[in-house]
């Protein structure tokens, strides 16, 4: 999918990062579900889904117990994204939930709102998450909640 531009110095400022990640920590607090951002200039891929799919196995994001892991894929100077769930998540909330998740994302986006659009996305995505595997006693961080930041 389209999204927007940033600047070529640096993909996202400290305080966005920051933003972002304390998103990813609220949004696992009440969860085992993880979630992960990485954020990269290009695609290597033609279909931002296959690049997301990719990492999602590089970052070892399928290893979750309850397989309900969340990477939300962004490529800036491309201007694509992806959404991919897990098959324990994918399985509660089915398609149109990822497709809702998109359309947000787009209309954060074309309103020139990136980061609030992400934070949004996260903690939508860690809505869905605390409604479906809620955190239960024994629960870990099983992934770091840091942005990953590619090439």
């Amino acid at each position: 999918m389209s999204i927007f531009p940033f600047s070529k110095k640096e993909l996202l400022t400290e305080a966005e990062k920051q933003q972002l990640v304390q998103a990813i920590r609220d949004s696992e607090r009440l969860t085992s579900g993880e979630i992960r951002l990485y954020v990269e200039s290009r695609c290597k891929y033609v279909s931002p889904m296959e690049r997301a799919k990719e990492i999602f196995r590089q970052l070892g994001m399928e290893k979750t117990k309850r397989r309900n892991g969340v990477i939300l894929y962004i490529a800036l100077k491309d201007r694509q994204f992806a959404i991919l769930g897990d098959r324990g998540i994918h399985e509660k909330v089915g398609s149109a939930f990822w497709v809702k998740e998109a359309e947000l994302l787009v209309s954060y986006f074309t309103r020139n709102e990136y980061v609030a659009g992400i934070d949004a996305c996260i903690r939508e995505i860690g809505e869905s998450l605390c409604q479906h595997f809620p955190f239960e006693g024994d629960d870990e961080n099983e992934l770091p909640d840091d942005i990953v930041i590619g090439r």
